[in-house]
């Protein structure tokens, strides 16, 4: 047989013209000409299989040959069988009915796009009719109860099955297009758009809505299309529990856990996908909500993206993946994997953007496409055509490429901190100016409103303390793969950087799944005057008698760590990890010590900072691993990596033991040796279970952590909170919070003359000026820092 003129005309639409969003007068005016719904089938293909490009051209020509391969592949190996479609591939394990809609999909693409060696094959047509005939008459159908994972049911196989159906819809009968929509209607029934509650929320909910939008346009049912519109709506306000997007830029997922990355990639790109499909249509997303969607692209998801990865903190229990072996194409899910998929994700939403908005983000776009030295985003195997051609175009504008910015930026909500700095010695230190960061830092920690990490679905089992103050940090001009190159399967998980934990050991799971365990602990936190921070956390280990106070204060060039109040009684050593570092397979880098300080070749250095440089505790090993360790879907490949480990011991069952040092992220080792001899750029004013405090002058910064009423120099708060005080010239600015979120009324008194208050943030009262600054702070329940800015006398 050969291709229809329909299936021909389809493949050329699909790879020329351009895109039909609709967001113009003249846009709408020609698809209100048109059949609505074939106009709206026809833009969701073009948004899902790209058009624009030369299928002839790299890197399309490459993506477009491995698709075809794969699709004969599939085709090949396809034995329909009661519980399977594909032998090997039962229904019964989690997934196993979407990866089969998932081998389908990549047959439809090899048939309708042009350069698979595919094209309009008759033969592989008929065999992807088959196949969905088969899951329609075995599995995915009305007359079926769910069982196992419901995700599968409810988003993964409808999302998947509804693509299928968009691009073959004219080679489909009608009594086929109906089964589809049967299925979707059965697991996904009106009454999951119905509550925003249990499992259709955040991400969630968009997947669904995106099943059932499309089930609409392809059903013809218009009251599909508007209560999938309509049941977006909730997404868009900002939450203060729960699942979704916080007002500082937070987005939890699963109530606990921290999810900008992977599950926040999922809510931003299926809402991209539908603000564009359903632009300048009857069913158009008018919500005055969805500005929020927009402006978190930089207030929720660009500070936590760096160089192209998306940082693991927040990318839950995906950090186990690695190589899944149920995986067609394999792609190694790692990081930069997350990363680049929001980075597509956000070229897609910048379609709806406003014109300043848009070029912002796509100069960061392109920004991050050119400092991805790790795996390059024009060529990421991850990516289909579609994305590639919007990030290609990026690419290849005259916007110019935009740094990483400076500065400090706290997701109270989700305990988590990023922090951008210079590296130590760096011309300019010290200004907290300048083009670029030196490095980049994020702290993850757990509260009892965050989890200590997530597992589930046998992934992740030993994240036991990636929530326990993990230090992840990467310093500028050196490649951005310490945590990408098979950092999770390799890396001892008692030893991770920044912690202090019992070494008491853990069964896999501990604590439970699916977010479960959380600390019940509530100060954590901190305050920032968005250049520098104070963050601090309650520490209580995960199966254990551990206690300690952290904190870490985030200053132009170092990271601060005091430790203090660390208590146990578990019978076993307690260490603080003072860092872990990749060196990736038979890593040669010199590691040279001095008295109070250490230096690695290629990373930075560290220096203690209280006179017990004969305590830091070195080892270089090798380790081997393979992901399968940590997840049971993924590759038992084993590789060896070699790892340079400082820890501090604190013995066994300590009482009130401290730690105090800095680490200088990509210093030189002169840099770092002369920082360890210089005791006048820093002073530890306080660090005991009741405060911890820093000074910097030549920052012209006081920063301190009050875990209860106490005094640290010059400041002194009437109850628990974070300060920070900057000098600038004849002006100064005091930063508050109180992390415990009580929202109880505090005293803070900086002990230096005041002449008077420039500005004062609401939920602040001056008291007093003159010989001192005294003031009454009203806070939140949300960690908010309230600022005031003052005249010095």
């Amino acid at each position: 047989m050969t291709p229809t003129r329909r299936t021909v005309l389809l493949a050329a639409a699909l790879t020329a013209g351009a895109p039909l969003l609709a967001t113009t007068a003249s846009a709408a005016a020609r698809a209100a000409d048109d059949d609505p719904y074939d106009t709206l089938r026809r833009r969701w293909l073009e948004i899902a299989l790209g058009t624009g490009y030369d299928p002839a051209a790299p890197p399309y020509a490459d993506r477009l040959a491995e698709t075809g391969e794969l699709a004969r592949g599939f085709r090949a190996s396809m034995a329909p069988a009661a519980n399977s479609l594909w032998s090997g591939h039962p229904y019964d394990p989690p997934a196993g009915i979407t990866q089969s809609y998932s081998r389908l999909w990549t047959m439809t693409q090899a048939y309708v796009q042009e350069g698979t060696g595919s094209t309009g094959d008759a033969g592989l047509l008929a065999d992807v009719l088959r196949g969905l005939d088969h899951l329609s008459a075995t599995v995915y159908h009305p007359s079926t109860t769910r069982y196992g994972n419901w995700w599968e049911w409810q988003i993964g196989s409808p999302r998947l099955l509804m693509d299928v159906v968009a691009a073959l819809y004219g080679e489909l009968t009608d009594a086929q297009v109906a089964a589809a929509c049967a299925a979707v209607d059965h697991f996904v029934p009106d009454s999951m758009l119905g509550d925003y509650t249990g499992t259709s929320t955040g991400a969630n909910r968009v997947d669904l809505c995106r099943s059932v939008a499309l089930r609409g346009i392809l059903g013809r049912a218009p009251e599909k299309i508007a209560l999938a519109r309509d049941a977006l709506s909730p997404v868009f306000p900002y939450v203060t529990k729960g699942d979704g997007l916080y007002a500082d830029g937070s987005f939890v997922q699963h109530t606990w856990v921290a999810y900008s990355g992977t599950y926040g990639q999922v809510m931003l790109d299926g809402l991209g996908r539908l603000f564009a499909l359903l632009a300048g249509s009857p069913w158009e997303v008018t919500d005055p909500g969805r500005q929020i969607v927009l402006d978190s692209v930089e207030r929720a998801y660009a500070p936590l993206i760096h160089d192209g990865l998306m940082m693991d903190s927040v990318n839950g229990r995906a950090i186990s993946r690695g190589y899944l072996r149920s995986d067609d194409r394999q792609v190694m899910r790692s990081d930069h994997f997350h990363g680049q998929a929001l980075i597509a994700a956000i070229a897609l939403l910048a379609q709806g953007a406003s014109a300043a908005q848009r070029e912002r983000w796509q100069g960061r776009i392109k920004g991050w496409i050119e400092r991805d030295t790790v795996t390059p985003l024009l060529t990421a195997r991850q990516f289909g055509v579609a994305d590639l051609a919007r990030l290609h175009a990026v690419a290849g504008s005259d916007l110019p490429a935009a740094p990483e910015p400076a500065g400090h930026h706290l997701f109270a909500a989700m305990d988590r901190a990023v922090h951008r700095g210079r590296a130590a010695g760096a011309a300019g230190s010290g200004s907290g100016t300048g083009a670029g960061p030196g490095f980049t830092a994020n702290i993850a920690m757990a509260s009892e409103r965050i989890a200590y990490y997530e597992c589930g679905n046998g992934e992740n089992p030993r994240g036991w303390h990636t929530g326990a103050g993990m230090l992840y940090w990467w310093a500028a001009g050196s490649r951005s793969d310490q945590y990408t190159d098979w950092f999770w399967p390799t890396v001892d998980w008692y030893r991770l950087p920044g912690t202090t934990v019992s070494t008491r050991r853990l069964a896999d799971r501990a604590g439970g799944e699916w977010g479960e365990p959380k600390p019940a602990v509530s100060w954590v936190g901190g305050t920032t005057d968005g250049t520098y921070a104070a963050i601090g956390q309650h520490l209580a280990g995960l199966g254990s008698t551990l206690r300690a106070r952290k904190s870490w204060f985030c200053l132009d060039d170092a990271i601060v760590c005091l430790g203090a109040g660390i208590t146990a009684t578990d019978g076993v050593p307690v260490e603080t990890v003072v860092d872990n570092r990749n060196m990736g397979e038979g890593g040669t880098h010199s590691f040279v010590r001095g008295r109070d300080w250490a230096h690695l070749e290629g990373h930075g250095g560290w220096v203690l900072l209280d006179g017990a440089g004969e305590g830091l505790r070195s080892l270089r090993e090798d380790r081997t691993g393979a992901w399968s360790d940590i997840n049971t879907t993924s590759s038992t490949e084993r590789r060896t990596r070699r790892w340079q480990t400082l820890w501090l011991d604190h013995g066994t069952d300590p009482v009130d033991a401290a730690y105090a040092y800095a680490v200088l992220p990509g210093a030189s080792r002169r840099t770092v040796a002369a920082r360890a001899a210089d005791r006048r750029r820093l002073s530890v004013l306080a660090n005991d279970p009741g405060r911890q405090a820093v000074s910097v002058p030549a920052l012209g910064l006081l920063a301190a952590n009050f875990w209860r009423p106490g005094t640290a120099g010059p400041l002194t708060a009437s109850a628990a909170a974070s300060v920070l005080v900057r000098r600038r010239g004849r002006t100064a600015t005091v930063c508050v919070s109180e992390p415990p979120r009580t929202g109880e009324a505090l005293e803070v008194v900086w002990d230096h003359p005041v002449r008077r208050v420039l500005r004062a943030a609401p939920g602040v009262e001056v008291l007093a000026t003159g010989r001192r600054l005294r003031l009454r702070v009203t806070p939140g329940t949300a960690c908010e820092t309230l600022e005031c800015e003052v005249t010095l006398g």
